[in-house]
């Protein structure tokens, strides 16, 4: 009988080129593992490497992430994963019990080694107090003591690309010193939904058979990465033009306002997913697009990642930092003298690193990357 172990092997195995033997790093070697995730979706995909290098290190251990609830339907596919702790943490009195309760479940567990990809301090001691005993991560946040398992970040993991970071994590602290490779990204796709988003592109469509394409307009970060949704509007009829394409809008429930605005501002109009999908389905919805347009978001990173044609707008922020990952991923950015500035809201007021790029910019490259497909 086909084992669940060889079976989540397989699901992993199958997505990249065999690796040599791991090398051990740890004595005994770790039997259960419990990895703390990063809290934003474009840091998740970029922690994804680092995560399949636990898991192809120590092949025979239990392996779990616990991960914001919001957040959790990002492994609906992942059967290379044992298990997904979901956990929220709600305000005041509620928030101390919400605390409590997951201290206890990690603690019912039995974790014999904790690997923390964030750098906060209630991580490395939610960790600590659920009495497992070995503990690994960066030290930040005056969380040294807690940890240990620990390393300072490298220059490199500081100035380069964020997906370097969560790498040079596991191998600075030993838990991986073997296989860690950068672009080890690839993202599982639930059958379940995308079957779901299939049938609601079916039902949503206007033009069945022609190409679609996926905007994000929104950013969570703040305005200095949002190009402007009068401008979106003018993309979509470009697009719609020159392929006879459709344009879904994809996005959080919070971001559905701006995607309303952005579908308002075009003649052609488009389909609205924001607020329809949870992260799993938002991922399925993707692999169904033949392209995606958007802000420097998680929506960009994930599109990346699953290897659709991805155009990334940039302003504020630095793509050598942030960049889409990916083998069909291109990068718009206009460097002014005054970006990147990794700012929220422009402080001259003008944001002109995003209103100087052009529709027509931004078509004739998503165009050109589907065509290189």
């Amino acid at each position: 009988m086909e084992s669940e172990n060889s079976r989540r092997h397989e699901a992993l195995d199958s997505r990249a080129p065999a690796l040599s033997a791991p090398a051990l790093m740890l004595e005994p070697p770790p039997g259960r593992i419990l990895v703390k995730e990063v809290n934003w979706l474009g840091d998740l995909v970029m922690s994804t490497p680092a995560l399949r290098a636990i898991r192809r290190a120590w092949p025979g251990a239990h392996l779990a992430v616990l991960i914001k609830k919001e957040l959790a339907s990002f492994f609906d596919g992942a059967r290379w994963l044992d298990e997904v702790i979901p956990y929220s943490v709600g305000r005041g009195l509620s928030g101390f019990f919400d605390r409590r309760r997951i201290v206890g479940e990690i603690r019912s567990r039995r974790f014999d080694l904790g690997v923390l990809f964030p750098n906060s301090f209630e991580s490395a001691l939610w960790i600590a107090m659920a009495g497992i005993r070995r503990r690994a991560g960066f030290v930040a946040d005056a969380r040294g003591a807690m940890l240990t398992l620990k390393a300072s970040p490298p220059p490199e993991a500081v100035t380069g690309h964020q997906v370097n970071y969560w790498l040079a994590m596991v191998r600075a602290t030993g838990v991986c010193v073997a296989d860690t490779r950068a672009d080890d990204l690839a993202i599982d796709v639930h059958g379940p939904h995308r079957e779901r988003m299939r049938e609601w592109l079916a039902a949503n469509r206007r033009r069945p058979g022609r190409p679609v394409f996926a905007i994000a307009p929104a950013s969570a970060y703040g305005p200095a990465k949002e190009w402007p949704a009068d401008s979106y509007g003018a993309l979509i009829d470009l697009i719609a033009h020159r392929e006879d394409a459709e344009v879904v809008l994809v996005g959080a429930s919070s971001e559905r306002a701006k995607c309303e605005e952005v579908a308002a501002a075009s003649k052609s109009g488009a389909m609205i997913a924001a607020g329809h999908t949870n992260v799993g389905e938002l991922i399925a919805l993707l692999s169904l697009c033949d392209g995606f347009i958007g802000n420097d978001s998680g929506c960009m990173h994930l599109a990346g990642a699953l290897g659709i044609p991805t155009v990334a707008i940039f302003g504020s922020t630095n793509p050598n930092r942030t960049g889409p990952l990916g083998p069909k991923t291109r990068v718009i950015y206009h460097k002014l003298e005054c970006s990147p500035c990794l700012a929220r809201t422009c402080r001259f007021g003008h944001y002109n690193c995003l209103t100087q790029i052009e529709p027509a910019e931004l078509a004739d490259a998503i165009l050109a990357a589907r065509a290189s497909r």
